[in-house]
């Protein structure tokens, strides 16, 4: 028995300290520890013995074992050290490289230029309201002083869901909504997307953003709404730029303009850009009319007012020299990483 046990423990032992691998070491430890172990095995026959000798051949057995599974975690641990230190190898961080940027969104042009335009009119006194993208006809148009009859409600150019709702074609329904309910004085802009039945080019989209402001107020004259429009022109586009009032008709102002600013390519000496001309048109405006006012419970003979609506979308073109309003939705990034 003490010789069947010497060389157990011998064989036991080079078997251990020659294993590479877990796997491996764990069947060395079943083989000679497990339930059909050889060192069990030695136990299972300690009936054959004398009772006098079972203690002596109990002690040797234990020892036997003791030592196997001291040796076994020795090389277990031998092992995960050795593992480990390859991996840190193989995982090995050199701090002096340089670090990688990491991609992450940003402002859509569309965006950038909305911030600023709001930034300059809530600079000017403005309150930003909204309003529904699913519009009543009586808001969209009615309080609009656009009658039935109108071109504008003709269904080549508005998106009807049914006879009396449809998607707003201007946010100047914000407008007629304020009118309605808020008290007075009012000065608000109202930015948002509108929806209009065009053909998609380089300057027109069945989507689009306007931006549109109003005052109501006591003694509000047309030289209000030019001095706003040029403290805009200025913070926007530059201070250096000059705005020039054309004649115009819209149905919910009168008198109505549409307002010109000085190229920013040219500086006003004509070029390309503005077809030789100087100026670049950016936007309608005009005093809200006396019925428009009445119709949204507001005494036209006390109060007065002006309103303006910006196309969003064309302030951005000319403020960052855009050439195709598609570029702004087409999800191009090698356009849309110029604003990174």
């Amino acid at each position: 028995m003490s010789r069947s046990l010497e060389e157990i423990r011998e064989e036991a032992l080079k078997t251990i300290n020659s294993s590479d691998n877990l796997e491996k070491l764990e069947e060395i430890r079943v083989s000679l520890l497990g339930k059909k172990g050889a060192l069990t095995e030695i136990l299972k026959s300690m009936k054959d013995y004398a009772p006098e000798e079972r203690p002596m051949v109990g002690q040797k057995v234990n020892e036997a074992r003791k030592l196997i599974e001291e040796n076994i975690e020795a090389r277990r641990n031998n092992i995960n050290h050795l593992l480990l230190t390859e991996k840190l190898k193989r995982e090995t961080i050199d701090v002096t490289m340089p670090g990688r940027r990491e991609l992450r969104g940003h402002r859509h042009p569309n965006q950038i230029a909305l911030e600023e335009l709001e930034k300059v009119f809530i600079g000017m006194g403005y309150q930003i309201v909204e309003g529904p993208e699913v519009e009543y006809d009586r808001y969209n148009f009615e309080l609009l002083n656009i009658p039935a009859d109108h071109p504008a409600k003709d269904e080549q150019d508005t998106f009807y869901i049914t006879k009396d709702i449809l998607l707003r074609t201007q946010t100047s329904s914000v407008q007629a909504r304020i009118m309605e309910k808020q008290e007075l004085p009012i000065k608000i802009i109202s930015p948002g997307r509108v929806f209009r039945s065009d053909e998609v080019d380089a300057t027109h989209s069945p989507s689009f953003h306007q931006v549109e402001g109003l005052v109501v107020d006591k003694g509000i004259t047309m030289a209000d709404l030019k001095g706003t429009l040029d403290c805009f022109a200025k913070s926007f586009f530059g201070p250096n730029t000059a705005t020039k009032l054309r004649p115009h008709h819209f149905p919910f102002t009168e008198p109505s303009a549409e307002v010109d600013v000085t190229c920013f390519k040219c500086g006003g000496k004509g070029c390309s850009v503005c077809k030789g001309s100087g100026w670049i048109e950016i936007l309608g405006c005009g005093m809200v009319h006396p019925h428009v006012l009445e119709m949204c419970g507001i005494d036209p003979d006390v109060y007065s007012g002006f309103a303006f609506g910006i196309g969003l979308e064309r302030v951005t073109l000319l403020k960052y020299e855009i050439d195709d309003m598609r570029l702004l939705y087409e999800n191009d990034k090698r356009f849309l990483e110029q604003w990174v």
